[in-house]
């Protein structure tokens, strides 16, 4: 079977979530998603990362029930927004993406962002959801460790995933360890730098294997235990993101690529963000 279908990681409740994922920020609603999503699917994806900020999740609906692909197969995340925090209206937001997707249950249920002295009342709402049954697994997005120690502080189950900017430029070496200690499973949104990949060394590593930069940095996610979910609207791209299962990094090139931090960021910081 296709390694894509296969290769996950298990998460601390015992759900399975696929390594890679298609991320489907900026993507319109109707057609454009639809296709994506479609593509990917046809593809070998089995994980797609939505939003209600995303404004298509009707869209991502659409498109698995479309695929054919039983819904057990397919592991769907959204999130929510900034403008929905606190207990009731977070379980009513959740409800409205729910049936926007269509969906009887969502895989995964994100935080999108730390939104001052408001997530933990969202984050009890989730824990409802995911007693409830709803969600088969919660987590938070944007979150440092201090947002985690709240989170886990104040509630009674310990984030599954907590989905960060990540990439060569911004490796989040200490987030990943404190993640890992506490057996969260840290995700990277926008790994491909929005298209910051004219680096010397990420062209030099993929000329040795055969494999484009882009493919070089989600394999070196994938090594380093992190979830990855490249946005893309376009079918060969979709493809060839997809094709890091059948090549492995060295040691010597893993630090080559971790040598590239400078702390860049391409999105908001989430300690000095005003939404």
């Amino acid at each position: 079977m296709d390694p894509i279908m296969t290769d996950h990681t298990v998460l601390h409740n015992g759900v399975r979530m696929p390594w890679l994922g298609l991320g489907v920020y900026k993507l319109d609603d109707g057609e454009e998603v639809r296709g994506a999503v479609s593509t990917a699917l046809e593809a070998g994806y089995r994980s797609i990362d939505t939003a209600a900020m995303y404004g298509n999740e009707t869209g991502v609906g659409e498109a698995i029930r479309i695929s054919g692909i039983p819904r057990d197969q397919v592991f769907v995340t959204t999130k929510i927004w900034n403008d929905d925090h606190g207990y009731d209206r977070a379980l009513a937001a959740f409800e409205e993406s729910r049936q926007r997707l269509g969906l009887e249950y969502v895989d995964l249920l994100l935080i999108h962002w730390p939104v001052k002295e408001r997530y933990v009342d969202t984050w009890r709402a989730l824990e409802k959801l995911y007693n409830n049954g709803l969600v088969q697994a919660i987590g938070v997005s944007n979150f440092q460790p201090h947002h985690l120690e709240r989170v886990m502080d104040a509630g009674s189950i310990v984030p599954m995933v907590n989905q960060v900017e990540l990439h060569p430029l911004l490796t989040q070496k200490e987030l990943l360890r404190y993640t890992h200690q506490h057996q969260i499973q840290l995700e990277a949104w926008s790994p491909l730098m929005r298209g910051a990949l004219d680096i010397d060394v990420l062209q030099e590593i993929g000329a040795r294997h055969g494999k484009s930069p882009a493919q070089v940095i989600l394999r070196w996610d994938v090594q380093n235990g992190v979830v990855v979910i490249p946005k893309s609207g376009h079918p060969e791209r979709i493809r060839s993101n997809a094709a890091i299962f059948d090549f492995e990094l060295t040691d010597e090139e893993m630090a080559q690529i971790d040598a590239l931090d400078t702390g860049k960021r391409f999105g908001p910081d989430p300690d000095n963000f005003d939404f």
